[in-house]
């Protein structure tokens, strides 16, 4: 995809398109991730990763590109932290990068992962932050000190693609390819976990702003489908999502 395409929310009950732009004229111009955001100033921004290695920052509201960061390898996926300040940024080179939000610089370089990454998200407590690999591990980060890893947390069969944080924070949850997804208890420093297995591609999920639903998008030509898992709140053990 070279191109964006731009419905406003406020009208988005009108049929057309508000914005078309292409991105790149670069052969290889595939967009893989986009991370919609809220500026210091209010304004509403998206961050868009792409198989040229560039990371482009775009107002949404007066449709323009406002940055455009280069890399050495295709970008992945991009994560903002909470405070705005820095962005997570992994692709196809087995080191993540932490680089500053406004100049593009990098900060430091995540070493770790043994393959290409494909996922990133930052936990709301804004110094905790995971990134997910095709060595079929997500590993967990402290800003502070990133000499490693604090925690390695392993898949079953496949890249993880896809990591979300509930707004509170106390739940992570990774996916796999297909199949499997796992959510772990953040408070517990990532010891208990659940293991959600249905079958089907996983196209993505999403944690509901109120913490208490996970949604789990299924692509199939069969068996297609939104699946909705419920939090189950147990006051003498722990919570859990079924």
């Amino acid at each position: 995809m070279r191109t964006f395409l731009i419905l406003e929310k406020q009208h988005l009950d009108r049929e057309g398109i508000s914005f078309c732009c292409r991105t790149t004229y670069d052969d290889n111009a595939i967009t893989n991730a986009v991370e919609i955001f809220n500026t210091a100033s209010g304004a509403v921004h998206f961050m868009a990763s792409n198989n040229d290695s560039g990371v482009r920052d775009y107002d949404m509201e007066r449709f323009q590109l406002c940055k455009h960061f280069q890399f050495d390898w295709p970008v992945n996926h991009t994560s903002l932290s909470p405070d705005g300040k820095l962005v997570v940024i992994v692709g196809d080179d087995p080191n993540g990068l932490l680089i500053d939000a406004n100049s593009g610089k990098t900060l430091h370089s995540m070493k770790g992962h043994h393959d290409f990454s494909f996922a990133s998200a930052w936990s709301p407590d804004g110094r905790t932050f995971a990134t997910g690999n095709q060595d079929k591990t997500c590993r967990i980060w402290d800003a502070r000190n990133l000499s490693k890893a604090v925690h390695v947390l392993k898949g079953n069969l496949g890249a993880i693609r896809s990591i979300r944080f509930t707004s509170d924070g106390q739940f992570l949850s990774m996916a796999e390819p297909a199949d499997f997804v796992h959510i772990f208890d953040v408070k517990s420093d990532y010891n208990r976990r659940q293991e959600l297995d249905f079958f089907g591609e996983i196209s993505g999920m999403s944690f509901s702003p109120d913490t208490d639903a996970l949604f789990v998008g299924v692509w199939d030509r069969t068996y297609g489908s939104l699946l909705q898992f419920g939090r189950l709140y147990n006051n003498w053990y722990h919570d859990s999502l079924l």
